[in-house]
């Protein structure tokens, strides 16, 4: 009898140790959530110019300079003289959904090295079927608590890629240059851009290149002036 109950124990003991194991593994995502949150939210305001270059099917964009405003916790203005196509993924939409952690639950995945970077893929599932963002994966850098990559599915825009460089302001997890892969077919084009992606030609270049699904927008970012306290009037808008 005696045995039969230390056999039992044992079973439980085992039992909660596997318990404890799987369930601290299975909180890691949100603790590594957690610590990128603490960069993002430890920016409360920023100013950063910003060079732009887009290779999109059809449509020809001279590369552009913008200045972009940016205040928590989603407040973003834009300046440029120039034709601008900046995905809100790479800037607000991503960091605020994140920020939010009752709207998803957060899943490992595999690892990858990315530009010479070790990264672990976080799958998130939106918790809501309504919302934008319907799925969203995150690969990151653990060690410096930073995105290197995300894959980020909406209702409106498709899907975009987004790949993250650093460089000086790796301590506020704001990248010094950011690359979108998008779907063309999918992603909204500024209403200032004049031109026909579904157009048919004759022209077999202009065949071929219609072709083409994807298109990408490189963003180089420098001048960062972090946390100089940017006024809320900055980003109203100015009607005449």
């Amino acid at each position: 009898m005696k045995k039969v109950q230390n056999h039992r124990k044992q079973y439980f003991l085992l039992f909660g140790f596997l318990f404890a194991a799987f369930g601290g593994f299975a909180q890691e995502p949100e603790k590594v959530i957690d610590k990128i949150n603490a960069k993002i939210t430890s920016v409360k305001d920023y100013t950063v110019n910003a060079h732009i270059d887009a290779d999109i099917p059809m449509i020809k964009i001279m590369p552009s300079n913008a200045k972009i405003y940016f205040k928590q916790k989603d407040k973003v203005k834009i300046e440029s003289k120039g034709i601008t196509i900046l995905p809100k993924q790479g800037f607000t939409e991503l960091n605020t959904f994140l920020s939010d952690k009752s709207k998803y639950s957060a899943v490992f995945g595999d690892s990858l090295k990315i530009n010479g970077t070790d990264t672990r893929l976080i799958n998130i599932i939106p918790n809501a079927a309504s919302g934008e963002i319907v799925l969203a994966k995150i690969w990151v850098d653990q060690k410096n608590s930073v995105i290197m990559r995300s894959q980020v599915t909406t209702q409106t825009n498709g899907t975009v890629k987004t790949d993250f460089k650093y460089g000086s302001q790796l301590s506020y997890g704001l990248p010094s240059e950011l690359k979108f892969e998008i779907d063309v077919k999918k992603f909204k084009m500024p209403k200032s851009v004049a031109a026909d992606i579904n157009k048919t030609s004759t022209d077999p270049k202009k065949a071929k290149e219609k072709k083409r699904t994807k298109g990408t927008i490189t963003i180089t970012l420098s001048d960062y002036k972090v946390n100089g306290g940017l006024s809320d009037a900055i980003f109203k808008d100015k009607k005449k």
